[in-house]
């Protein structure tokens, strides 16, 4: 198994990061990406993937949208697709980046987004993206900006839109709500994505699934998160957990 989406360099897990490592690796998870947040992170959020590299944690440098408004100057300073280009050194992708129509600042949020497309395209690394809210944007600037590859993470949009992405180059990938009782939305968007473009996160420590809910979510339990996809594509765990994870090596070069 692969979790190709969890925070893990950030406080919630500053008391027991490593116990949370070594439970994803006896759960058998044998991949973690790390997307930074903000550009101040990238740094140690390197060295953090390099000390786990062992147990498969490889990093992602960018700008979560929601942190938009809480950017420092120097953060902003400078050509931000140069600096991307430049910090991702042996980062395995480009992000976490995109829109969230809940986050004050679209029109700084769109720029930023733009300079995560362009770092994507000119370094061939594949774009993490985060696009909460904002469906009716993203696609516009990704055709703009485009072509690149990547994902869309903790899949937000309905089947509708799933042919509409798959064009322009992303994967999907699907968090915890897949799991929750009353869902309808993730599960038709989840029986709707190609096998080839399938994956699974925890998000960590957010969107813990149904099992944990209420509690911080961690890498292990993506084991979980593959049970919902298999009960929504009416298959099993040992398939959906083989195909998710080799469609994280293929879009992912770096496992």
């Amino acid at each position: 198994m692969i979790d190709t989406h969890c925070h893990l360099d950030v406080a919630a897990f500053d008391a027991d990061r490593d116990a949370v490592v070594a439970r994803a690796t006896a759960a058998g998870v044998v991949g973690l990406l790390v997307p930074a947040i903000r550009p101040r992170t990238w740094p140690p959020l390197r060295d953090l993937a390099r000390r786990h590299a062992a147990a498969g944690m490889r990093y992602a440098v960018g700008i979560h949208p929601q942190i938009v408004p809480e950017l420092d100057p120097d953060e902003l300073a400078g050509d931000l697709t140069a600096r991307l280009i430049e910090a991702a050194g042996d980062a395995i992708a480009i992000g976490e980046c995109g829109l969230d129509g809940g986050t004050g600042g679209h029109a700084l949020q769109e720029q930023i987004f733009r300079a995560h497309i362009r770092a994507a395209r000119a370094t061939g690394k594949p774009l993490v993206n985060h696009v909460l809210r904002a469906h009716d944007a993203a696609p516009r600037l990704l055709r703009e900006e485009g072509p690149v590859t990547g994902v869309l993470h903790s899949y937000s949009g309905g089947a509708d839109l799933v042919p509409v992405y798959r064009d322009l180059g992303l994967a999907f990938s699907f968090a915890g709500p897949v799991t929750y009782a009353n869902a309808r939305r993730p599960i038709a968007a989840a029986r709707a994505v190609p096998d080839a473009l399938l994956l699974a996160e925890t998000d960590a420590p957010d969107q813990a699934p149904e099992r944990h809910r209420g509690r911080r979510s961690e890498p292990a339990f993506v084991a979980n998160v593959i049970a919902g996809l298999a009960a929504a594509r009416a298959t099993t765990t040992d398939a959906i957990s083989t195909l998710t994870t080799t469609n994280a090596r293929r879009i992912f070069a770096g496992w």
